[in-house]
């Protein structure tokens, strides 16, 4: 690895987002509870999907597959920016920022087609009710999971093999809260022009092409539900499903407006905000809006607590 003019053990300064004004320090405890929230909330839907028999079924296996990588996501992130702000110590070193650019990249990737398979399992569930538990058997599922998780990681090595290839001489404060790749190739001293290409290709294959598969899918269920003759059917159909295009748009939305603009456009300002709202709202988001729009995943919540206080 090239590293010019830099010591043996090469160290990162994260900016932050927070200073330690009085309003900044609001703001900091303000994510500390949501950081909190998330935690308990992502924590909550995957012990809730795994003690209650009714909710093994292949929509909600992968909610907690979601909720597990929300959980991973929000803790790849928040803990270390709680760090730095607490200590006064700004830095992270060479295989730290390595760390959470693998972790972070991983992640992003896997929920974009975790969300893609989630939105077939609508599709089918709603268009070919009575071939569900076919196309969407025990093994299926358990493949459209493994296929996430591999996808992703694939696409976080790629990622920090090159990102991490670059030299990065000079200023070694990066304008971030976490080491974000955009936010790091501001800083190295070496032409990052194709590796933004390559970014963009990969941004084509995790972001759009999952994508294109949940329009098809949401396309073809609200053609499906329109023809419904049952009100009833209808109205549980759309409340299913809006849950899961709640996810998508905020996901998708905050995710292609960080990696598909060019360089040139880019604000750290813009970004930081941008960031965080993916990085630690919707993980907190997620969780709420599955479990308050959902009467299974209340009656298990429900069902969890009479049991715990019968036992006191």
């Amino acid at each position: 690895m090239a590293w010019g003019n830099q010591t043996s053990s090469p160290v990162f300064i994260l900016l932050g987002i927070f200073n330690h004004s009085p309003i900044h320090t609001f703001l900091f405890a303000l994510v500390l509870g949501i950081f909190t929230v998330a935690v308990m909330g992502n924590s909550t839907m995957v012990i809730l999907i795994h003690l209650d028999a009714q909710l093994h079924t292949p929509m909600y296996f992968l909610l907690s597959q979601l909720s597990l990588m929300d959980l991973m996501l929000i803790c790849t992130t928040v803990p270390k920016m709680a760090f730095n702000y607490l200590s006064g110590r700004n830095s992270i070193s060479l295989a730290g920022c390595g760390t959470q650019i693998f972790f972070y990249v991983s992640l992003m990737g896997a929920e974009c087609f975790l969300l893609a398979a989630m939105a077939y399992d609508r599709y089918v569930a709603i268009c070919h009710p009575l071939r569900y538990p076919v196309l969407m058997s025990q093994k299926v599922c358990g493949l459209m999971a493994t296929a996430s998780w591999l996808l992703g990681s694939l696409d976080g090595i790629i990622v920090i093999v090159v990102a991490l290839s670059f030299p990065y001489c000079g200023s070694r404060k990066i304008p971030h809260f976490f080491c974000d790749v955009p936010a790091l190739l501001t800083l190295a001293c070496t032409d990052t022009l194709t590796f933004e290409r390559l970014m963009l290709i990969c941004c084509i294959i995790m972001l759009l092409f999952p994508l294109g598969i949940i329009i098809a899918s949401y396309a073809r269920v609200i053609l499906a539900v329109i023809h419904m003759g049952s009100g009833e059917g209808r109205r549980k159909a759309f409340a299913t499903c809006s849950s899961h295009l709640m996810v998508v748009g905020m996901y998708y939305g905050a995710a292609m407006f960080i990696y598909m603009r060019p360089t040139s456009d880019r604000s750290p300002t813009q970004d930081k905000m941008v960031s965080a709202f993916y990085t630690i709202l919707t993980p907190m988001l997620n969780p709420l809006i599955y479990s308050l729009r959902n009467r299974e995943v209340s009656r298990a919540f429900m069902k969890v607590l009479g049991k715990g206080k019968s036992g006191e």
